[in-house]
């Protein structure tokens, strides 16, 4: 049985290629997807998530689907065109994506959804578990209507697991390689009081995650995605 992956040219999805059986890609350029896994049997179909659903050809005989496409939150300043771009291509790519799955005569056992820590908004120093209520902020709003899109899934069958996702650290790419840079430079530093939460998570482990509930039936509900002990920014930035 294949796994469909969305979003599989970035860094987390990239990995997540490397560790599946019979990955199968949706990107905008399936040409470029292909030479880029050219080492990995994958097939490979294009979809431009912001404008129509995936091929349904894509599907047969997919077990799983995991779902990481979206705006980077990580290139380019927060403009308000940016902030637009971040929620209209999770919200819209996601309902792309949900509607192409209600069409299919045979339907993927598990829709397992990125999403992200943001959706709490910011607590302060409260303890959050998958319980906690949705926070106020924009991030917060984003990731509310991003898994709303997704849990559609759930009216034609098929488990769905939102993945709320951390900073994510690995070699390579991502967050870490963003602020290597400056700290290299002597530019580094906390930022205001430095007692800002960071919940983060190993690049191998949010894999390892992703994996897990996609392979666990009893899995049903959000899921979030981070190391078991946050640290501050001030310890953070201590640490790099």
């Amino acid at each position: 049985m294949s796994t469909v992956i969305t979003g599989a040219t970035g860094f987390v999805g990239s990995r997540l290629v490397q560790q599946v059986d019979q990955p199968v890609i949706l990107s905008r350029n399936a040409d470029r997807a292909r030479q880029r896994f050219a080492d990995t049997k994958v097939q490979a179909y294009d979809w431009n998530l912001d404008a129509e659903p995936p091929p349904a050809e894509a599907f047969d005989g997919a077990n799983a689907v995991i779902h990481l496409a979206g705006e980077s939150v990580g290139e380019g300043r927060w403009t308000r065109g940016k902030k637009e771009r971040i929620l209209e291509s999770r919200v819209r790519g996601t309902r792309h994506l949900v509607d192409r799955l209600e069409t299919l005569e045979q339907k993927p056992a598990v829709l397992v959804s990125a999403s992200a820590v943001g959706y709490y908004g910011s607590q302060g120093d409260h303890i959050l578990n998958e319980t906690a209520e949705a926070g106020e902020d924009y991030l917060a709003d984003v990731c509310q209507q991003w898994e709303a899109e997704a849990i559609r899934a759930r009216q034609f069958g098929i488990r769905v697991i939102p993945v709320r996702i951390g900073i994510v650290m690995g070699s390579g790419g991502g967050a870490l390689q963003k602020m290597l840079t400056p700290f290299k430079l002597g530019l580094g530093g906390r930022l205001g009081n430095g007692k800002q939460w960071m919940p983060w998570i190993h690049l191998a482990d949010l894999v390892n995650i992703l994996c897990f509930t996609a392979q666990h039936p009893t899995l049903d509900r959000p899921i979030n995605a981070t190391a078991p002990h946050p640290v501050t920014n001030r310890d953070f930035t201590r640490s790099l």
